[in-house]
C-alpha cells in the first residue's frame, strides 16, 4: 500500500511541504480510434499543447507508447477520462512539493519518493510522516479488482492513504526575515555562507533556523550535498569571544568569581608558547584592574584567560560539558556533530588558557545557541528542537537540566546588558535591554593545523533581557573586506533581525519600565 506523506507545516499551519499527485498521459497508436489530427484537436485544450505540435507527436505510429504530457493535475485528467478515449492511458505519479520554495530548505531537507531517499526533517520524521492511524482491510481478485463485502469501506479504498501532518516550531515570518538579511550580508561581504538561529530560551523551540545561501528542495537534484548540508549542526569552528560568556558563567558555577569580581588585566601575557594580547592593547595598553562589565565590553582576552586559570582543568571541562559542549544537543535533525572538546588530560597550559577566550574548543552553531539559552533561561539548559511535540512526547524527548544557579544567571545577564549599554554597539535598541556579545575568530586551515587569514564574525544575545523571549545567534563565515569583526559584520545583521523580531513577535519593551540593577 502506497502512503502519501503527511504535510509539514509551521507553528501556525503555514504549509511547508506536501505530497502532490499528478498524472502522466500516454497514447497507444495500435489502439487509435481517431486520426492523430483529430486526437490532437480533442486533447489540445486540456494538455495546453498547440494542435500542430501535438499532431506531430501523436503521429509517431512506429512507437508502441507515446508520452503525451507529464504533470497533469487530477481535475484535468478527469476531464480527459470523461471523453472515453480508448487509445489513452494514465499513470499516477506522486511527488513531494515545497510550496514556499527555498524557505527553511536546510531544515526541511528533501524527499525523493522514487528512491526513497531524504534529508533534514523529511528524513528524521519519516516514520511520523508516513504513519497511518487506520488499518485498511480488503481483498483483491487475481486481476487486481477490489472484492467488496460488508467490511469494506469504499472511501478507504478510493481515497489516497495519507500520513500524519507534522507541525514545526518554526515561525515562517521569522524564518523569512533571517534568510533575507543573511543573504544580503553574504552578498555584501562576499562570504561563502552564514547562519542565524532564533530560539525561545524558555521552551527550547526554534523559531527560525536560517542558512545562507539556501536551495530549492523542489529541484534538489540540481544541488550538491555540500550545498544542501546544514553546516550549523555538522561543522565545528572556534567560537571566539562569544565563548567568553561561557567562561564567565563557568567561573560563577565553580564559585571562583561573582558579579563584583575584579581582575588585573595586563593587556598581554604569555600562556605556554603563545603570546596573547587584547585587541586594543596597541592603542590603549594595559587597563589594570577591570570588572566583568569591562571584560565583556572590551572583550578582554587577558581577563578571560585569568578566569579560566582560576578553575582547574577538570572544573572548567566539567562546566563546559554541563553547557552541552563535546556532545550532541539532541536537536531533531540528522547529522549533528558532537563538536571538539578535548579531555582535560590532554590540556596543556596553552589549551587551558585558550579555552577562556574561545579557541581551545570547537563548537557547532546549535551548541552555542543552546548554551547561551541556558543563561537566558535562568540557568536551565533545554534540548533545542524544531518539531512541535505534544506534552507526552516532549516529556520523553526534551531534556531540562539546571546547570547554573538562578541568581548567577541573572547576574551574568546584568553584566552583559551593562556592557552593551556602556558600549557603542550598533545592535543596541532604544526600547529593549539586550544581553549580548560579539565574537571574531580565526578560521582553522582545512588540513587541521594552524589558522588561516579568514575569520568567523558572530554575535549572540537575548532580549528583552529582563524577561528573555528570544535568543538570536548570527555567524558569518569568511567575510571579505576591511575592518572585519563581529562588531562590524555580525552586529548589524543582529540589529536588523532583532528589530523585525520585535514587531513580528509583538514583544513588550523593557528599557523604560524596568531597570537593570
Amino acid at each position: 500500500m502506497y502512503v502519501l506523506r503527511g504535510e509539514i507545516v509551521d507553528r501556525y499551519g503555514f504549509k511547508l511541504a506536501a505530497d502532490k499527485t499528478t498524472f502522466i498521459l500516454y497514447a497507444h497508436p495500435d489502439y487509435y480510434d481517431h486520426s492523430p489530427e483529430k486526437l490532437a484537436e480533442i486533447l489540445s485544450p486540456y494538455v495546453k499543447i498547440p494542435v500542430g505540435e501535438l499532431t506531430k507527436k501523436l503521429s509517431q505510429t512506429n512507437k508502441k507508447i507515446i508520452t503525451v504530457k507529464k504533470d497533469i493535475d487530477r481535475k484535468t485528467i478527469r476531464q480527459i477520462k470523461a471523453k472515453g478515449l480508448r487509445e489513452l492511458s494514465y499513470e499516477v505519479k506522486n511527488k513531494r512539493v515545497y510550496p514556499q520554495g527555498s524557505l527553511a530548505s536546510h531544515i526541511l531537507g528533501f524527499y525523493n519518493p522514487n528512491a526513497d531517499t531524504a534529508g533534514g526533517i523529511e528524513y528524521k520524521a519519516k516514520d511520523y510522516l508516513e504513519y497511518v492511524d487506520k488499518t485498511i482491510t480488503f481483498e483483491k481478485a487475481p486481476n487486481g479488482d477490489i472484492i467488496y463485502n460488508i467490511s469494506v469501506n469504499p472511501a478507504d479504498v478510493s481515497a489516497p492513504v495519507k500520513g500524519k501532518t507534522l507541525t514545526l516550531t518554526i515561525d515562517s515570518a521569522v524564518q523569512h526575515v533571517c534568510e533575507k538579511h543573511l543573504l544580503k550580508t553574504i552578498q555584501k561581504y562576499h562570504a561563502p555562507r552564514a547562519a542565524a538561529i532564533v530560539m525561545d530560551p524558555k521552551t527550547g523551540e526554534i523559531l527560525a533556523f536560517a542558512i545562507a545561501p539556501n536551495y530549492n528542495p523542489n529541484e534538489y537534484s540540481k544541488y550538491t550535498m555540500q550545498e544542501m548540508k546544514n553546516w550549523a549542526i555538522t561543522d565545528v569552528y572556534p567560537p571566539g569571544s562569544t565563548f567568553k560568556i561561557i567562561t564567565v558563567a563557568s567561573g560563577f558555577m565553580n564559585k571562583k568569581i561573582n558579579k563584583n569580581t575584579k581582575i588585573h588585566d595586563t593587556g598581554k601575557m604569555k600562556i605556554g608558547w603563545w603570546d596573547v594580547v587584547n585587541y586594543d592593547y596597541k592603542s590603549k595598553g594595559a587597563p589594570g584592574m577591570i570588572d566583568l562589565v569591562y571584560l565583556f565590553e572590551h572583550s578582554s582576552n587577558i581577563g578571560s584567560i585569568k578566569i579560566a586559570q582560576m578553575m582547574s582543568e577538570k572544573e572548567f571541562y566539567n562546566s563546559l560539558q554541563q553547557f552541552g559542549f563535546g556532545q550532541k544537543t539532541g536537536i531533531d535533525l540528522p547529522g549533528e556533530s558532537v563538536g571538539l572538546l578535548p579531555q582535560p588530560k590532554h590540556w596543556d597550559v596553552a589549551t587551558h588558557g585558550a579555552m577562556g577566550y574561545g579557541y581551545g574548543a570547537s563548537t557547532t552553531v546549535i551548541q552555542m545557541v543552546s548554551a547561551v539559552s541556558a543563561i537566558a533561561n535562568n540557568g536551565v539548559w533545554i534540548t533545542p528542537h524544531l518539531i512541535k511535540y505534544s506534552k507526552e512526547e516532549a516529556d520523553k524527548k526534551i531534556v531540562k537540566r539546571r546547570i547554573l544557579e538562578e541568581q548567577d544567571a541573572k547576574d551574568i545577564t546584568q553584566l552583559l546588558v551593562k556592557s552593551m549599554e556602556n558600549g557603542r554597539s550598533v545592535a543596541k535598541m532604544d526600547d529593549f535591554y539586550i544581553a549580548a556579545k560579539t565574537g571574531t575568530s580565526r578560521k582553522p586551515n582545512a588540513n587541521g593545523t594552524g589558522y588561516s587569514n579568514k575569520l568567523y564574525a558572530s554575535m549572540v544575545g537575548y532580549f528583552p533581557a529582563t524577561d528573555p523571549r528570544v535568543v538570536l545567534y548570527v555567524v558569518v563565515d569568511s567575510p571579505v573586506g576591511e575592518g572585519i569583526w563581529g562588531s562590524t559584520v555580525a552586529a548589524p545583521v543582529f540589529k536588523e533581525i532583532s528589530t523585525e523580531l520585535v514587531r513580528i513577535l509583538n514583544l513588550n519593551p523593557d528599557k523604560h519600565s524596568k531597570k537593570i540593577k
